[in-house]
């Protein structure tokens, strides 16, 4: 009963805020076209680097939905700083989870979480910047995508509606619940003394935490509930922070790939920004900024005498369910294997989100030849339909930013 209690709570805490975050999301996908993404995104210098950040920070785009984005930036024209700057920042908030953070996390942390992300992203840029020097290397440039947007206001609506309830929900539904789960988990399960000796010690906590947030993929929004429940254990809100900045931005599959498109050296630099901006505002928030802006006291309240759900959160939760269960239901329909006497199959690295699965479906679908395509995320199996060549589809799929054996 307890656990269910925690779920609930964190669940209804969030859920105005995530829809809310999802319609703005979507708006912003239907509203705002790619060649304008691309247009200020790519240059070189320091504006670059700037503009990039800014841009990257309200887009809701996860780690890995960020790396095809960034590839296609650089193929583009845009520099290894300015690219950098917009990997750094994109995945570790959105519109979606500053919403999130402000119901959970309070408003202290909604605000510090995109200045972190901005001021690391910029660092970042700039540093990347620096290490090229002079050097100037060839860069694949390859048409921007045609604007296929909807033409008409109302059907850019329905396509902001589809857009943010639908394929955003796909795309992060699952590290969603993951995360409500895990946190309801450690809220209800941990012993209150778990964390004691961490956090009072917040160098050791935060590099602890760094070890297990850097190869492990969890996306901004559903990072939140898990630091939460670390903060109400015992961990200090910079640690929180730490987990915030770093679960989202980093892991193995966004290291390889930058390692490949942009060399070895702005791969190193990205990470390291990430890690050194992390630890740096994590000090600031416990040391620098006064405790009470981060207290949550009204989960621990809420976890010993129980609380009562408004109305309004009440519906906002069922909404945010169906919607899930249509998103997973909707991806095991999809998943079912394509039968032709006219396939291949091939193995693609670095998926990890519905995000990533539409773009390799769609890269693949544009080889000549192919006739229907399906791309199952859980095992990474792409089945191809049709006369084609596999060349043009390892092509493919490697132009969209991801690895294929």
């Amino acid at each position: 009963m307890e656990l269910l209690n925690s779920l609930l709570f964190m669940l209804n805490e969030m859920s105005p805020y995530i829809l809310l975050g999802f319609l703005i999301a979507g708006v912003m996908h239907a509203f705002i076209s790619q060649k304008t993404f691309a247009r200020h995104l790519s240059g070189t210098g320091w504006k670059a680097v700037v503009k990039s950040a800014l841009i990257g920070v309200p887009l809701p785009l996860c780690s890995c939905g960020v790396l095809p984005t960034a590839i296609a930036m650089r193929r583009n024209g845009a520099s290894r700083a300015a690219s950098t700057s917009f990997l750094i920042a994109t995945p570790q908030t959105g519109v979606d989870s500053i919403a999130a953070t402000w119901s959970l996390l309070g408003p202290a942390f909604a605000v510090v979480r995109p200045v972190a992300a901005l001021v690391t992203s910029v660092f970042g840029g700039v540093a990347v910047g620096k290490s090229e020097k002079d050097e100037v290397s060839p860069i694949s440039v390859c048409a921007v995508e045609d604007d296929s947007r909807p033409v008409g206001f109302k059907a850019k609506t329905l396509a902001a509606l589809r857009y943010g309830f639908v394929d955003l929900v796909g795309s992060i539904g699952g590290w969603l619940v993951a995360g409500l789960i895990i946190a309801a988990l450690i809220t209800v399960y941990v012993p209150a003394d778990f964390f004691a000796f961490l956090g009072k010690n917040p160098i050791v906590s935060m590099l602890a935490v760094l070890v297990i947030a850097i190869p492990m993929y969890v996306c901004a929004t559903g990072s939140i509930p898990i630091a939460m429940s670390l903060i109400v254990k015992g961990l200090s809100p910079g640690t929180a922070l730490v987990l915030l900045m770093a679960g989202p931005a980093a892991n193995f599959a966004s290291f390889t790939l930058i390692s490949r498109e942009m060399g070895r050296k702005a791969a190193i630099i990205y990470l390291l920004s990430i890690i050194v901006g992390a630890m740096a505002f994590g000090f600031a928030i416990d040391y620098l900024l006064p405790d009470e802006w981060f207290a949550i006291e009204s989960f621990k309240a809420a976890c010993h005498h129980g609380h009562e759900f408004s109305t309004f959160s009440t519906v906002c939760s069922a909404v945010l369910v169906l919607l899930l269960i249509y998103s997973f239901a909707k991806r095991l329909f999809n998943n079912n294997k394509i039968t032709s006497n006219m396939t291949k199959e091939y193995t693609i690295k670095g998926m990890n989100c519905t995000h990533c699965q539409a773009t390799v479906t769609k890269s693949i679908s544009g080889v000549t030849g192919v006739k229907n395509v399906d791309v199952n995320l859980s095992t990474g199996k792409a089945v191809v339909e049709g006369e084609h060549n596999a060349d043009d589809v390892i092509n493919a799929v490697r132009a969209a930013g991801f690895d294929i054996v």
